[in-house]
C-alpha cells in the first residue's frame, strides 16, 4: 500500500457505507485542498454541541470516537489501498475535541486549541511521528490523539498565563 495519497475509490463508493461517512468526517475529507484542515474546521461544529454536555459525556464520546475511528479508518484503508488516505479526517475530529477538552469559554480559546492541534498534527514531534507508524487505523487515529493531548497541555499552560 502507498503511504498517503488520493483514494482509489470514488466518494460515491466510499460514502455508501457508514464507515466511509465517519472516516471522511461526513465527507469533509474529500476537500480538494487541505482536507486535514477542512476536517478540523468541520470538527468544531459537533464540538460546539459536545462541550456543553459535561465532562463525563465529553470524555466518553471521545473514547467511543477513537474506537469507531480505528474501525472506520481500517475500512477505508482496505477499500482504498492507501495506508494513510488523506480523505480520512475522523482523526482530526478526535484530535480537535481532545485539544479543546479544557478550553476556557470564548471563540479565541477555541481558535487557539484548533491552531495548536493543527501545529502538532502537521509538525508531528516525537512521539507523534512514532505513533503514526502503527498499522492502518491505529496509527491514523493515535498520532492525532497524541497531537490533541500536546495541544491540550499547551492550551492549559497558555490559559494559566493569560
Amino acid at each position: 500500500m502507498s503511504e498517503a495519497s488520493a483514494p482509489t475509490q470514488s466518494p460515491g463508493v466510499l460514502l455508501r457505507h457508514p464507515a466511509g461517512w465517519i472516516a471522511t468526517g461526513f465527507g469533509s475529507g474529500f476537500s480538494p485542498r487541505a482536507p486535514g484542515t477542512v476536517g478540523s474546521v468541520v470538527a468544531l461544529l459537533p464540538w460546539w454541541w459536545l462541550h456543553a454536555l459535561g465532562l463525563p459525556i465529553y470524555l466518553s464520546t471521545i473514547a467511543v470516537a477513537i474506537v469507531i475511528g480505528v474501525w472506520a479508518s481500517n475500512w477505508v484503508v482496505g477499500r482504498s489501498g492507501v495506508q494513510d488516505p488523506q480523505i480520512v479526517v475522523w482523526d482530526e475530529f478526535v484530535g480537535v475535541w481532545i485539544a479543546l477538552i479544557a478550553a476556557p469559554p470564548g471563540w479565541l480559546w477555541m481558535l487557539a486549541g484548533f491552531a495548536l492541534f493543527r501545529l502538532f498534527d502537521i509538525w508531528k514531534p516525537w512521539p507523534i511521528r512514532r505513533l503514526e507508524q502503527l498499522p492502518e487505523g491505529t496509527g491514523i487515529m493515535l498520532d492525532d490523539v497524541a497531537a490533541g493531548v500536546l495541544a491540550l497541555m499547551c492550551g492549559l499552560v497558555l490559559a494559566r498565563w493569560v
